[in-house]
């Protein structure tokens, strides 16, 4: 079903009306979808270079849209909404142990969720659960997505077709290296003074 669901994806990238769709995953992936908007965006700046940057600004802001979603969720329809989305993607323990790092880490965690591999809407339904302040939440949610999104659009405009197999091969591993990063960032801030 999810190899129908990215097909499907995919195929929308190359619609008339493709840059709605790129919004509507972009938007959907922040709080319920499981297909990551990259999926659109890459093939979209490779079919027209010259909307790289519209195209990446689409997936910022839907996906900072859908972030709020995800964090009204959390906070208001967890029991009804949040639980059975989590529920559905079976990871009710990866969750839990998420939830359990937000005293410590707050919102380099959502950083970390909106650049990289990690499902972000995990991120957005913990944030609103947890009761992280709304306000960092949203400014961290744009600044990490438009990293994403913006890197992504970069290197398909600035590559081409060739950066599309590096990234499809190297992208977990890129954005595990920037989680780490952001890992030590926060961690010499915490305890290097």
């Amino acid at each position: 079903m999810l190899r129908k669901i990215y097909d499907k994806t995919i195929d929308l990238s190359g619609h008339r009306h493709a840059a709605w769709g790129l919004a509507g995953v972009s938007f959907a992936e922040s709080s319920v979808f499981p297909i990551p908007p990259d999926v659109m965006l890459i093939p979209m700046v490779l079919a027209d270079r010259a909307s790289a940057w519209r195209n990446a600004l689409i997936c910022t802001l839907a996906s900072v849209a859908g972030a709020i979603l995800g964090y009204a969720i959390g906070v208001f329809l967890w029991d009804t909404v949040g639980a059975p989305i989590i529920a559905f993607y079976g990871a009710e323990a990866a969750f839990e142990k998420f939830t359990s790092f937000y005293d410590l880490w707050g919102v380099w965690i959502v950083l970390a969720a909106a650049i990289s591999f990690l499902p972000f809407k995990v991120a957005t339904l913990a944030s609103g659960l947890t009761g992280l302040s709304f306000m960092p939440f949203l400014i961290t949610s744009l600044i990490g997505r438009a990293i994403r999104f913006y890197a992504v659009a970069g290197l398909v405009y600035y590559f081409g077709a060739q950066i599309r197999t590096f990234i499809d091969r190297y992208f977990n591993l890129l954005s595990l290296a920037l989680v780490g990063l952001i890992v030590l960032f926060v961690v010499i801030m915490r305890y290097g003074q």
